[in-house]
């Protein structure tokens, strides 16, 4: 039987999934973005690792959205529990206000990181299911290496933003873990 304090089973496995899709986003576009230029980046790892790095991150981004779109459409369909025990009102302020700009910028970053790469002159892959050239921009987006370049740079900061939140994620729910106060078995698996 459902419990009314906890998330349906498939919105607990999108968290986890996400969770793990956007820590390898995270550590793949961290690392290209610390050695800078895209010659850095084949410097270090060779043209073939580099190549296959920028595949993965373009692919896991679109699987993200993928994610995240239907995340969304699962919560407006079923909204969130009741907690245990309520939260004091600062407390809750702060978790929905993380909870609103993490699901801001999950959406929001792919859909960027699309745009940035097209305007590039780029495709954006999927996992090589659109072919070896992926996604090809339509005939209506020209390329422009200086927007390509400052979309990459707000791409960049918004992932810094997303570790900043995905932190305090993390340290409010080991908080709520060491308190057993039942936050965290609103999402957790089993």
């Amino acid at each position: 039987m459902a419990s009314p304090y906890r998330y349906n089973f498939i919105q607990r496995l999108l968290h986890w999934l996400i969770a793990i899709v956007v820590v390898g986003l995270l550590a793949i576009g961290f690392t290209l973005w610390s050695l800078g230029s895209y010659q850095n980046v084949v410097d270090t790892f060779g043209s073939e690792t580099t190549n296959a790095l920028y595949t993965y991150h373009k692919s896991f981004g679109v699987l993200l959205l993928i994610l995240m779109v239907l995340r969304v459409a699962l919560r407006r369909m079923s909204p969130p529990p009741a907690y245990e025990k309520p939260l004091p009102g600062p407390v809750k302020a702060v978790a929905v206000s993380n909870h609103l700009l993490l699901y801001v910028l999950l959406l929001g970053m792919p859909i960027g990181g699309w745009m940035a790469t097209w305007v590039g002159g780029f495709p954006v892959q999927f996992f090589g299911l659109f072919g070896e050239n992926g996604l090809q921009p339509p005939a209506f987006i020209g390329k422009d290496e200086a927007l390509s370049k400052q979309l990459f740079m707000v791409h960049g900061y918004a992932g810094i933003a997303v570790a900043t939140l995905a932190l305090l994620h993390i340290a409010a729910a080991i908080r709520h873990w060491r308190r057993k106060d039942g936050v965290m078995r609103r999402i957790s698996l089993p």
